[in-house]
């Protein structure tokens, strides 16, 4: 299992449109092989932000690096570039490696 990051700094200001641009987009996930989960996650409030994540799980890396150099990921990031407004400066990526994972039985 891989899990691929991207931390949000969001102007506080900006929390709504954000959420809005994430569920009205289309990620095209659901067609990439390799694709398992994906969550937004909306994290603790600091003094000038509220920090989001984008959260997704991957059969493996490769599938993860495939999907990044996929059609799919050009047209899912197509629009990207016009939401920095949004922010206070760029994502910041994080990729694991999954060395132990636990569900309920």
């Amino acid at each position: 299992m891989y899990i691929a990051m991207n931390r949000f700094k969001v102007k506080l200001d900006s929390q709504a449109e954000f959420e809005r641009v994430w569920r009205e987009r289309d990620s095209y996930l659901s067609r990439v092989p390799g694709f398992v989960a994906f969550n937004l996650l909306k994290g603790p409030l600091r003094d000038d932000h509220i920090l989001y994540s984008s959260h997704t799980h991957w059969q493996t890396k490769t599938a993860f690096e495939d999907w990044t150099k996929s059609d799919a990921f050009r047209d899912a990031h197509r629009n990207a570039g016009t939401n920095k407004v949004n922010y206070i400066g760029p994502p910041e990526f994080e990729g694991f490696e999954s060395v132990l994972s636990l569900t309920a039985s």
